[in-house]
């Protein structure tokens, strides 16, 4: 594994001017299509097939959930599925751990059959590139190499398949960091502020590279930033400082990538813990290039309590999607995405849908570009109350299908909503983002 900055590497392999911080495009036209010219809306009503893959005991055991929950034997059947349900867009991560094989290698043998399958169906993919996991040959997320390898992963991947236009470059930067370079539990296992902070500046470069190279070939792209949404609600007297880092931190990532600058705390944590003047001055250049929608991951669990002991509780739904969005929205001003939502238990799930249905409305009512919304997953998950830290093989019902896959009760509920809203369009009261297939342009500013 290299040594030093992420930014020594990125210059050396693209040179000085390879990121500008142009939010309006990339270079290079190209004819392409978004939505399926028969989606009589542009709201991006969705699922998502769960494709987590970090590596947990130093390395031994790879946690890939497409392996696990039976995908790479039933992907036809899967995306059946999704035609089967009435939606046309699908948040789908293709196994980056299995396909990069080294610089400039790559295996597309389960790519190639399961993208071609998508295409002939009329899904449009929200293509994950990255997600909780890298391949053996990179290491973890501590190798400042990191970005130049994935940014030649993303173009390998928009050349291939030239007809994609919506992608997730790395998904939960935030997570990814928190739970391989602090929590212990993925990849590098590191409980330290120096790994949590290596982790989340590789991942972030990494995305904001992968995002300018996709733009070369595809200067529509749309890039869905799927972030957790959390807070810490502290039920002390006086809260501590460290409470109110953390929940300063969430937002670490998405001012990293839209060049937002982070509180003077914020700065110095990352400082004292290994971001340098010249790396913070990078990020803060501009937003990459395409049309940046904030997607907002939420479960309940994301909401924790902490007591005055220094025990946590999880809250489950004080403050909700559309609150802890809100604020979200309030610091970045970008268009939003419900990009992840379940429950554990199937048949809490309908109300939940519904629940989070309400927010979204409440939402678009209030005059926020509200432009998608995610059940996550397709089927059942496992291990996921666990956080993928061992295998128990315990099922996670929180499916709009089991792992046989038969439907859940939030299944019809999803069809129902379907059927009620599936005219909507993303903006109630006019187009605040104009989404064509010409470069990629903010009409006016959100």
């Amino acid at each position: 594994m290299s040594q030093g900055s992420f930014l020594g590497i990125i210059k050396k392999k693209f040179g000085d001017g390879n990121y500008d911080g142009d939010q309006f495009g990339g270079a290079g036209g190209h004819d392409g299509s978004g939505l399926p010219v028969d989606n009589p809306s542009n709201f991006m009503f969705a699922t998502g097939i769960e494709c987590s893959y970090p590596t947990i005991e130093h390395g031994k055991v790879r946690r890939d959930q497409l392996r696990e929950c039976g995908h790479y034997d039933r992907w036809k059947e899967d995306l059946g599925l999704v035609k089967e349900m009435g939606l046309k867009v699908l948040r789908y991560g293709l196994p980056y751990y299995s396909i990069h094989l080294g610089p400039g290698k790559y295996d597309w043998s389960f790519a190639d059959v399961v993208m071609a399958e998508m295409k002939k169906l009329g899904i449009t993919p929200i293509l994950d590139l990255l997600h909780f996991g890298l391949p053996d040959w990179i290491g973890n997320f501590q190798n400042p190499e990191l970005p130049i390898h994935f940014a030649e992963y993303a173009e390998a991947v928009a050349k291939r398949y030239p007809w994609v236009r919506y992608y997730t470059p790395v998904n939960e930067i935030y997570v990814t960091a928190r739970i391989s370079g602090k929590d212990g539990i993925w990849n590098e296992q590191l409980k330290t502020d120096k790994g949590f902070v290596t982790a989340l500046k590789h991942c972030a470069a990494a995305s904001i590279m992968a995002n300018q190279q996709i733009a070369k070939h595809r200067n529509d792209v749309v890039i869905v930033q799927s972030e957790s949404a959390e807070y810490t609600h502290e039920l002390c007297a006086t809260p501590s400082p460290q409470t109110d880092l953390e929940n300063e931190l969430r937002f670490l990532s998405l001012d990293l990538l839209y060049a937002n600058p982070p509180s003077a705390t914020v700065a110095m944590y990352m400082m004292d813990n290994g971001l340098t003047r010249k790396e913070y001055d990078w990020f803060m250049a501009g937003k990459p290039p395409g049309y940046q929608i904030m997607g907002n991951d939420y479960y309940g669990r994301n909401e924790r309590i902490k007591l005055p002991d220094g025990s946590i509780k999880t809250s489950m739904d004080v403050l909700g999607w559309y609150e802890i969005t809100r604020d979200y929205y309030e610091r970045y001003r970008m268009p939003v995405m419900h990009t992840e939502t379940n429950v554990f238990e199937a048949d809490q799930a309908p109300i939940w849908l519904y629940k989070q249905w309400v927010g979204i409305m409440r939402m678009r009512r209030d005059g926020v570009p509200v432009l998608g919304f995610t059940w996550y997953s397709l089927i059942d998950q496992i291990d996921w109350d666990i956080q993928l830290a061992a295998v128990k093989n315990n099922v996670n019902a929180c499916g709009l299908y089991d792992l046989d896959r038969k439907p859940r009760p939030v299944a019809e509920a999803y069809k129902n909503l379907l059927k009620e809203f599936g005219q909507i369009t993303i903006v109630p009261y006019g187009e605040m983002l104009e989404m064509t297939d010409q470069p990629a342009r903010l009409k006016t500013q959100v």
